[in-house]
């Protein structure tokens, strides 16, 4: 039995930890990775204390300051079921076993949102790509697509300007997103052509990826690429309970003490219906969440 359990060792789950271990609460971290979505991002400039750190460096640094306390991380073994044993307790299950707690912080994050069109599943990791941090370098000299047209997409060209032969960003609205620094990075270089309005209909190839078929102001064509990355958001791991209330968008619905519609279940980071997703927004509510599952604990 445990008193608290906390789902996800991405920002808000490795702070939550850090602050469930500084005071003294008996906890377990349960997850899939460390590092969560932070892993993904090539530069990262709007961290306190840093005016420039990659996102693999500040996982890193995460992981470093979770080293200091005596921590029982569970790698590899997300949570896949969150069941309430009685009024007072809770049973998490994992892909490997079932723990049980007193209390619960979600903090399970996002996860990339599909195109949902021919060739896509057939060819993922086989030029099909959600991560231009992790798979970019593989397309060094290559053409590619990045689909897309918010800061994920802009992140993504940005990365690939300065590894690709040439880049085309594919968005389907008519108007690119996302911040205006990084909208003019990518629209002044000459390696990216950037096709507003652009619907993607397609990936093509047999082994590998080898094209990508969008409609373009009304005009189908084929685009040559060896690399496709898919970058038009994502969705909240939110489908490991359905105890609590969610929003329209699958984001569990949390005050502003992290507290979810059911006792002793606490929620933080992109997973909830916080509406800026930033990894140092995730890295605050999930010091909230371990406050408020603090107190909660305290009176029971």
């Amino acid at each position: 039995m445990h008193d608290l359990i906390i789902i996800g060792a991405g920002p808000s789950g490795i702070t939550a930890g850090i602050y469930a271990a500084r005071k003294n609460i008996n906890f377990l971290i349960v997850t899939d990775d460390v590092g969560g979505q932070t892993a993904l991002s090539s530069d990262i400039e709007n961290y306190t204390g840093y005016q420039f750190i990659t996102g693999h460096d500040l996982v890193a640094k995460f992981e470093e300051h979770l080293k200091q306390f005596n921590i029982k991380l569970k790698r590899d073994e997300p949570a896949v079921k969150i069941r309430r044993v009685d009024d007072r307790k809770f049973s998490v299950e994992t892909k490997k076993a079932s723990y049980e707690t007193k209390a619960v912080i979600i903090a399970s994050g996002r996860s990339p949102r599909w195109l949902d069109v021919d060739g896509e599943a057939a060819l993922r990791n086989k030029g099909v790509s959600y991560c231009a941090t992790c798979d970019g370098p593989i397309f060094a000299k290559k053409t590619v697509a990045v689909i897309g047209g918010g800061n994920s997409a802009l992140d993504a060209t940005i990365q690939m300007m300065g590894i690709a032969s040439h880049v085309y960003l594919i968005d389907i609205n008519p108007v690119l997103g996302g911040d205006s620094v990084m909208r003019d990075k990518v629209t002044k270089s000459q390696s990216v052509t950037v096709l507003n309005g652009a619907l993607t209909k397609a990936v093509l190839g047999a082994q590998f990826v080898s094209g990508i078929v969008v409609e373009h102001l009304g005009v189908e064509k084929k685009l040559d690429v060896e690399g496709v990355f898919v970058e038009i958001g994502s969705t909240p791991n939110s489908g490991i309970i359905d105890l609590v209330a969610k929003n329209k968008s699958g984001e569990i619905v949390v005050d502003n003490l992290n507290r979810t519609d059911v006792p002793g279940i606490f929620a933080a980071g992109d997973v909830t219906d916080v509406p800026e997703k930033q990894i140092i927004v995730a890295a605050g509510e999930g010091a909230k969440a371990v406050l408020g599952a603090f107190r909660y604990l305290s009176l029971a």
